[in-house]
């Protein structure tokens, strides 16, 4: 008597219910949010002191995560110490003339312990010459001594240096070199002939700092004076301006260009 064959058994594919799908989909949202809140945030650049690493107008993911002081707790996103010539996004250490606060993006030139002087606009850091091909340079025409042999002159009466870094400036020099206290970082912008920087109000104090600029997600073509337009109705037509040139005034080659 023959057995009758057996056929093989096939496994369907389990189908997602609806309600998996909604858990996936709200996992996903959660996540997101997460990301946006706590790890990246956007950040417009408003002056060009940081051209032409950064320019007017770019729009920058940030990563607000890494710099966060270190805590007694469990971290989820790794800590890290702020490197030398690193771009840094920090609250001005000084408030300006109407009591306001500001933030600025600079370049990180000098870590605590580092000692800087500039010679004809050229970053001397623990005596050696910089190569920096992406800062600006001053030519004979705008050659101004304080800026660029800085800290050779004197800051008194100098145009721009508030009066607390001019009284501070000469406790921090040793020999021809500005020596960075501890827990402190001496920024500048790339733009170095048309930057307000540490040369100006000093350095940045640990707790100042807020996050790191990754990479420009969009860029637009935007006028340098558009931060001192903040009324209602200024704001407005500017943003009508970029809703109708949205094709035309957004700077293409820039998307997703990452930040160094």
């Amino acid at each position: 008597m023959t057995s009758p064959s057996t056929q093989p058994q096939t496994t369907q594919p389990e189908t997602e219910t609806r309600l998996q799908s909604v858990a996936s989909l709200c996992s996903t949202v959660i996540l997101a949010l997460f990301a946006l809140t706590f790890v990246f945030q956007n950040f417009v650049i408003p002056s060009g002191s940081m051209a032409s690493t950064l320019l007017v107008g770019d729009h920058v993911l940030v990563d607000r995560a890494t710099l966060a002081p270190p805590t007694s707790g469990p971290r989820l996103i790794p800590y890290r110490e702020l490197q030398r010539g690193e771009p840094v996004v920090f609250y001005k250490p000084v408030l300006e003339p109407d009591g306001t606060e500001s933030i600025l993006v600079k370049r990180v030139v000098g870590i605590p312990g580092d000692r800087i002087h500039l010679r004809n606009g050229i970053v001397y850091l623990n005596g050696v010459a910089q190569n920096e091909p992406q800062t600006a340079k001053p030519t004979f025409a705008n050659y101004d001594p304080y800026r660029d042999d800085f800290p050779a002159i004197s800051p008194l009466n100098r145009p721009n240096v508030t009066a607390q870094w001019s009284l501070e400036l000469p406790t921090h020099i040793h020999g021809e070199d500005l020596v960075v206290p501890p827990d402190s970082y001496f920024v500048m912008g790339d733009n170095r002939t048309n930057s307000l920087d540490g040369r100006y109000w000093g350095f940045v104090n640990r707790a100042n700092l807020i996050v790191r600029p990754l990479f420009v997600y969009w860029s637009f073509v935007t006028p340098d004076d558009q931060m001192y337009k903040t009324t209602l109705a200024e704001q407005t037509a500017f943003a009508l301006h970029q809703l109708t040139h949205l094709l035309t005034d957004t700077r293409w080659r820039r998307t997703f260009h990452p930040i160094h």
